[in-house]
Formats: C-alpha cells, sequence, structure tokens
C-alpha cells in the first residue's frame, strides 16, 4: 500500500481511471460511500464535462464531452480507508500523484476546472479573543492579530512559556469569546 498522508482537510484529488469507465467508477464509489457510512468522508464525486457543438451529417448538435477522459475528481479527505475505498474501486487505475501518492489540487488549479471553493465568513476581528475548538491547539485562548480569508485562517497570539507566540489556525477551529 502506498504510504497515504493523512488529512482532516477535504481536498480534491485526481483519480486515474480506464477509459471509458469514468461514470461507472463515480457510481461505484458513491455505492460505497453509502453503503460504508463515509459521508463524512468522501463529499463529492465529479465526472468534469463541457457542452460542445458537433456537426454530424450535416447537422448541428449539442452534446456533453468529458473534459479529462479517463480522471475522476473526488473531494475528500484523505486517509487510510478513503484512499482504501477509490484505489479498490473497479476501474481505478490510481490516484494522480508522484509514485502512488495522491496530491490534491491546488485552489488555482480548481477554480481553472471551474470547482468553485467554498467562501468562508468569520464573526471575529483583529484584537478579538478566541478559544481554540478543535485541532492541536484545542483549548487555547489567544488574540487574533490576523485574518486571511483567502486561507480561511486566523492568526492567534497565545502565551508559550511566558514569550507570546503567533500560531495560524482554521476559521473552522475557533470560537469567538464574548
Amino acid at each position: 500500500m502506498a504510504e497515504v498522508e493523512n488529512s482532516n482537510e477535504a481536498r480534491w484529488y485526481v483519480a486515474h481511471t480506464y477509459s471509458g469507465y469514468e461514470n461507472k467508477v463515480k457510481v461505484d464509489i458513491e455505492k460505497t460511500i453509502e453503503n460504508r457510512k463515509l459521508q463524512d468522508q468522501i463529499f463529492e464525486v465529479l465526472v468534469p464535462l463541457q457542452e460542445v457543438v458537433e456537426l454530424k451529417d450535416g447537422k448541428k448538435r449539442s452534446v456533453s464531452k468529458k473534459i479529462f477522459p479517463g480522471y475522476v475528481l473526488i473531494n475528500m479527505i484523505m486517509n487510510d480507508a478513503t484512499w482504501y475505498v477509490v484505489r479498490n474501486t473497479r476501474g481505478v487505475t490510481g490516484f494522480v500523484g508522484p509514485g502512488s501518492k495522491p496530491v490534491p489540487l491546488t485552489e488555482q488549479e480548481m477554480k481553472n476546472l471551474g470547482i468553485r471553493v467554498p467562501e468562508m465568513e468569520i464573526d471575529v476581528e483583529l484584537g478579538d479573543t478566541v478559544k481554540v475548538v478543535a485541532g492541536a491547539w484545542e483549548g487555547t485562548v489567544g488574540t487574533v492579530t490576523d485574518i486571511n480569508a483567502a486561507k480561511q485562517s486566523v492568526t492567534i497570539e497565545v502565551d508559550i512559556f511566558g514569550r507570546a507566540t503567533s500560531v495560524e489556525i482554521s476559521f473552522m477551529d475557533v470560537s469567538k469569546l464574548d
């Protein structure tokens, strides 16, 4: 088995399939998600299509064509279980990445593909006191020194061994203290 970099963050990955199997792979992964109750780890399976006008027998007609024949895009949290499910789906030959190590798409690649990156709003401002509610810093209280909407994170200043230290935390992992 490949070395999978476990993550708690959902990212878009690209799975390589046998040509012509893209839709079957999509359906099979979706069935497995339902059967194994993985809805909280594998969120969406896409076979990107585009409308093109074909001229056939002198007649124009609009048809859907696969943008990337032989590939399926999957929005998932990468861990051993999700890697195994996708990798062992009939028709999947592997993930796109060096060796067989899956590499997620960058935000720019996702925008180029027309995949919307969900923007999150946060109700904190510079100087607010927040509590970290998840992750390695859970339970830590700090003051917001920076808000990065593009990265969906805040930088907070925390006291470690009597020294002020800046820590970057996801919007999802902080809660404003009143």
